[in-house]
């Protein structure tokens, strides 16, 4: 705790754990995934499972921290109470200097100093509720806590995993999912022609699910999207609950 020396995960309960939407067994994979590579212990994941369950009767919303010694820490808390409110009207975001990036982003640790800067520095800068990370190449990666979206003739494209960022669950059930409706779905590397021609942008979590961003603060000014565009409908009804 006191060097940020664990492993996390965060999930949503939709009603269950086994429930499709709250990728119960991914989540317990993304752990066991990053216990393996390094070299930490695995914890009692029936007792994993048995404190999950009863956390769940209390919040929506789980994090399930693991050690290296394989002590289980498991918190919840509530849905943020204007997320309906991004989902429907989107955010403003704001790119932040290339050497803000994640420590090892290809697991959730829990050293998550430079999200945090970033994310506080864009609202304190910016009044943004998020921020972009950018490769030395100015390339967009990914947000604090989200992967993106963005629709230009007429598919999806995000950046790709080769870009160094994390393999978020909902960026994998998307693009599983649009792939089964036989649609394309781009990964390319993000550079300022490709991201200037968007049309719309959004960002992805396994708790808000997925956001427009309707405005990104620039050096140079502002770039805006459209975050009643009718694609977005598309990707928001992957999430329906019935």
């Amino acid at each position: 705790m006191l060097y940020g020396a664990t492993v996390f995960t965060t999930l949503r309960v939709y009603n269950s754990l086994d429930n499709p939407l709250t990728q119960w067994q991914a989540h317990l994979a993304r752990i066991k995934t990053s216990l393996n590579y390094f070299g930490w212990q695995q914890p009692n994941w029936d007792s994993v499972r048995e404190g999950a369950e009863l956390m769940k009767q209390h919040f929506p919303v789980l994090r399930i921290t693991v050690f290296p010694d394989g002590k289980e820490w498991i918190t919840g808390r509530k849905l943020a109470p204007d997320l309906s409110e991004k989902q429907k009207h989107g955010i403003t975001a704001s790119i932040v200097q290339a050497d803000y990036y994640r420590s090892l982003p290809g697991h959730k640790t829990g050293n998550y100093l430079v999200p945090i800067l970033a994310k506080t520095n864009a609202a304190q800068n910016h009044n943004s509720q998020e921020a972009i990370f950018i490769d030395d190449e100015g390339n967009w990666l990914e947000t604090t806590t989200g992967n993106l979206w963005g629709w230009k003739d007429n598919y999806w494209w995000t950046p790709p995993l080769s870009a160094g960022i994390l393999p978020g669950m909902v960026r994998k059930y998307i693009i599983t999912s649009l792939i089964e409706q036989n649609q394309v779905v781009r990964e390319d590397p993000w550079n300022i022609e490709l991201v200037e021609s968007f049309e719309t942008l959004a960002y992805s979590n396994c708790i808000v699910e997925f956001i427009p961003i309707h405005t990104v603060v620039i050096d140079t000014g502002a770039l805006t999207y459209g975050a009643q565009h009718p694609s977005l409908k598309e990707l928001q009804a992957l999430f329906q609950k019935d």
